[in-house]
């Protein structure tokens, strides 16, 4: 049974082009049927994954990573947190993992991030499985262009408004209520003096511009890509997950999760499990129809 009683333990640091990165290795209590990596978005961390990350480790080694300026990751006004450099850290950091086409899962702006490392920098996966992404135009609320244009003023609210901006951010991205746990701990990596300059950094350094060379390129994905999403999404409607389909090649999958938002591994974490484990025994059952192309050269 999945429970929300644990977060993750401490971060193993792993240090990458100077900056310091939080990655967690969960190691299964047998052998291992395969790597995973979990890749999260915005304003989350690693933890928005904890719980199917803890039901994916049973029987897979399980990779999870803070991106820098999120979570238990350096955060700071000397550290890149646009689109372009986070998906060169997965690299590197895939390369650090010595993985070899892990199955990667992605969330929100991880997505982003994850086909940016696949289709401009040549990143192999085994598969890719997709949750409300960050991919196609438009993205971003209203609310989230407002900070854009205006971070270093939103950077100077009173502290106690600023955590009842933060945690009224979070709840709004879901369908159904948060548990004052589960909101506490995506919250609190922000409510720092640190941590309130970083939360308004991380949402200007965003730019359609850096994820608008992987949506044109989508045509050109190597490994199956299935699409998971919250039916009632409130930040990213469920048709931008029919229009994301029908750019993928090959026959994806689209799974949709009736009574959840933006934030389906928390909102539902057993639904998400179940499907991302239907995903994983039925990728080790079937070959690989794109495996034909792995190994071919990036897309131009």
């Amino acid at each position: 049974m999945l429970t929300r009683d644990q977060v993750l333990p401490e971060p193993t640091e792993v240090v990458i082009d100077g900056v310091s990165i939080a990655t967690w290795i969960l190691e299964p209590p047998g052998t291992s049927l395969g790597d995973v990596v979990l890749c999260h978005g915005t304003p989350w961390s690693a933890q928005v994954w904890r719980i199917v990350a803890r039901e994916l480790g049973r029987d897979h080694r399980v990779f999870l990573w803070d991106m820098p300026g999120y979570g238990d990751s350096e955060k700071g006004p000397t550290v890149a947190t646009d689109l372009r450099t986070q998906a060169e850290r997965l690299v590197a950091l895939v390369q650090f993992w010595g993985l070899r086409r892990p199955h990667v899962i992605a969330h929100d702006i991880g997505g982003a991030i994850a086909l940016r490392a696949h289709l401009l920098h040549g990143v192999d996966y085994a598969d890719l499985y997709l949750w409300d992404v960050v991919t196609l135009d438009p993205w971003g609320s209203p609310f989230f262009r407002l900070v854009a244009e205006n971070a270093n003023v939103f950077a100077q609210l009173p502290a106690n408004l600023h955590a009842a901006l933060v945690k009224e951010y979070i709840a709004g991205a879901a369908s159904r209520a948060l548990s004052a746990q589960d909101l506490d701990v995506l919250a609190a990596p922000w409510l720092d003096p640190v941590g309130q300059t970083a939360f308004f950094q991380q949402i200007a350094s965003l730019s359609v511009a850096d994820t608008r060379p992987a949506a044109e390129r989508l045509g050109f994905m190597r490994c199956p890509t299935r699409i998971g999403w919250g039916r009632d999404d409130p930040w990213i409607p469920v048709p931008q997950a029919h229009e994301l389909q029908s750019r993928l090649p090959g026959n994806s999958d689209l799974v949709l999760i009736d009574g959840v938002g933006h934030l389906a591994p928390l909102e539902d974490p057993s639904a998400v499990a179940t499907a991302v484990r239907n995903w994983l025994t039925r990728s080790s059952d079937t070959p690989d129809p794109l495996s034909a192309s792995n190994g071919a050269p990036v897309a131009p």
